[in-house]
């Protein structure tokens, strides 16, 4: 179970002018300012959660 695998997310786009639950899936996924990365287990429900926010933020597998 150590390979687990993992997806790199990094905030590109600004929050202001969004929705309140897409910048509640911001939070969710571990971002809130520009730039910022977080690295994320692969699952369906992130996979989710990062196309519902895909116009802000860029992913590396």
């Amino acid at each position: 179970m150590a390979d687990k695998k993992t997806v790199r997310v990094t905030q590109v786009g600004s929050p202001i002018g969004r929705t309140s639950d897409q910048r509640a899936t911001l939070i969710g996924l571990g971002l809130n300012k520009l730039n910022r990365t977080s690295e994320l287990e692969d699952t369906p429900a992130v996979r989710g959660m990062i196309r519902k926010v895909q116009h802000l933020v860029q992913v590396e597998d």
